[in-house]
């Protein structure tokens, strides 16, 4: 039977539409679950959990796509972040919150990258770019619903709800790809490189850890640098590596791989703190936090459709450089006019030029990486793109919250628990004054440094894509 096209979008683009739920939602109302729970020394972990897990399995997902298929890692990907969401729906406090998170995220570390190998698969390199923009459309509508919806549902209903809503499209998605997607993939026998998925799985959790600081960087990072030397070692011997060591020595897949960590730290960051600074610092509601980060959804798909058609007639290397460029430019404004007589103009306009960036970049990258490989590396490469964006990110949301956490425990007279009452639906009014005032004080105080640290990672991201080769699709396989 043939692959059915048309169908095969639709239950991908129900995917992407739950991803870019789950992106904005859970970022809204953050800030509310620590007012219920409490727990704001963990805040960081929520995210770190789910980004943990989605990024050590990014490229295993991509390597088991390759040697068996898409449709059966897809379909694997899409249950178990449905198991992930609801668990967390059922959440009592911090820490199982961060486990259940945890489990989600060892789903959506198949479900985007196989999705955009899926599309690379049944579409030629001008059918993908259309792709894209349809994609970053879906993205962005969902993106733009996300804090809308996720505001109203912590307001009337509960924070809990947030989570429950990804079951219906993910069903969906799973139902329709499920009956519409067939795929001839060569019968011989395969073996997984276990050796190195164990080695990888260790030094990417031990770094991970590692970049909380404290304890965790003394055992965790001396282990990550063993870990990742064992590792290649490894890779060079095995008939079948999970991440070819020889696809890297490419210099698109090099510089695509340094600028996906830097752009990735800086956006997530940006997308993570930004909330807590309106909420925490501002006083405002998670519907007004929220649509701080509208703007993103607005821009990226807007960008990433017209990069797609700009690709192809100007090449990738100009779009990585003005979309890499652009997210830099957002985040030194964040940095040096974000503060508490800004009010809410200054982080919608920087959410917006990173959307513009990060669509213009994030497209012209894809689609150079996929033309750049045959069909049976195009599954490790795909997910190598996201698996670097999401490490960066992981990476820098753990160091900036170890900071966060050590600057507010470091304030004098302040209880442990007062954080989260300032983040709570009273923000702080039941605390004495000078505990609010220097809370709050200390708060906008470590966010501010943080920005100014995303701004640097930014400036990096830019600097990387200057050595991106010069290409277009006719010169891809040779770079």
């Amino acid at each position: 039977m043939n692959t059915n096209r048309a169908l095969v979008v639709t239950a991908l683009l129900l995917g992407v539409f739950m991803a870019a739920m789950e992106f904005t939602v859970v970022s809204t109302a953050m800030p509310t679950v620590i007012g219920e729970l409490g727990g704001i020394q963990l805040y960081s972990w929520v995210f770190t959990a789910y980004m943990l897990a989605s990024t050590v399995t990014v490229p295993i997902y991509g390597k088991i796509a390759d040697l068996l298929g898409r449709k059966p890692v897809m379909l694997f990907g899409l249950a178990l972040f449905l198991i992930g969401s609801m668990a967390s729906g059922q959440a009592r406090s911090m820490p199982q919150l961060i486990a259940f998170r945890g489990i989600q995220g060892l789903g959506a570390g198949a479900m985007q990258p196989i999705a955009m190998t899926i599309i690379g698969d049944i579409f030629d390199v001008e059918e993908r770019a259309k792709m894209q923009g349809l994609f970053g459309a879906v993205w962005g509508f969902a993106g733009l619903l996300g804090p809308l919806l996720g505001g109203i549902i912590v307001k009337h209903i509960s924070w809990r709800w947030i989570f429950y809503i990804n079951v219906p499209f993910g069903v969906a998605s799973a139902a329709v790809l499920a009956v519409a997607l067939h795929e001839n993939v060569e019968k011989r026998l395969h073996t997984l490189d276990w050796g190195g998925v164990a080695l990888f799985t260790i030094a990417c959790v031990a770094l991970l850890l590692g970049a909380h600081g404290h304890a965790l960087a003394v055992v965790g990072l001396p282990i990550a640098l063993g870990g990742f030397a064992l590792f290649f070692v490894v890779e060079r011997r095995s008939a079948e590596p999970i991440l070819p060591v020889e696809l890297f020595a490419r210099r698109v897949m090099a510089i695509s791989s340094i600028a996906g960590t830097l752009v990735g730290a800086t956006m997530m960051a940006t997308v993570t703190y930004i909330p807590l600074f309106v909420q925490g610092v501002l006083g405002r509601t998670p519907t007004e936090a929220g649509a701080t980060l509208t703007p993103l959804v607005i821009g990226w798909p807007l960008a990433s459709a017209l990069g797609s058609r700009l690709a192809l007639r100007f090449g990738y290397r100009a779009l990585v450089c003005t979309g890499l460029g652009t997210v830099a430019v957002a985040s030194v404004l964040l940095a040096w006019t974000f503060d508490r007589g800004a009010g809410l103009a200054v982080p919608r306009l920087v959410m917006g030029l990173m959307g513009a960036g990060m669509g213009l970049a994030n497209v012209a990258l894809l689609l150079a990486i996929q033309t750049s490989v045959e069909w049976e590396q195009r599954g490790v490469a795909t997910a190598s793109t996201m698996f670097f964006r999401i490490m960066g990110g992981a990476i820098a949301i753990g160091i900036l919250g170890a900071f966060l956490s050590a600057h507010l425990a470091g304030v004098p007279s302040v209880p442990a628990d007062a954080a989260n009452e300032l983040l709570g639906p009273e923000h702080g009014r039941s605390l004495p004054p000078e505990t609010f005032r220097a809370l709050a004080t200390a708060l906008e105080t470590s966010i501010h440094t943080i920005f100014r640290l995303i701004a640097v990672i930014g400036i990096l991201a830019f600097a990387a894509s200057l050595f991106f080769p010069s290409m277009g699709p006719q010169r891809a396989r040779r770079a």
